[in-house]
């Protein structure tokens, strides 16, 4: 019988710093999902402060996302501006 293939939980939060917007909106997804499906109920996006690009285009991924109950931004501490706290449905 073969051995079954372990895959770690996923962490608490995914990194889309230095990523395109393709790159870091198809991150999102895949690891959205894999949250979800792990039983995570928040989550953190780290996008970094930049320009704004990939904030922007996550934030707005998240306003559509049918796994997304609510978002905000990171409060102090939790890393500002550069970091989007999602809580899952």
């Amino acid at each position: 019988m073969p051995k079954k293939k372990y895959s770690p939980p996923p962490s608490d939060e995914v990194r889309l710093r230095q990523l395109t917007v393709d790159e870091a909106l198809y991150k999102l997804d895949k690891y959205l999902n894999e949250a979800f499906m792990a039983g995570l109920y928040q989550v953190k996006v780290i996008h970094g402060k930049g320009t704004g690009t990939i904030r922007k285009a996550a934030r707005s991924y998240l306003a559509g996302h049918p796994l997304v109950k609510s978002y905000r931004p990171g409060a102090y501490g939790e890393g500002g501006d550069g970091v989007t706290v999602v809580e899952l449905a």
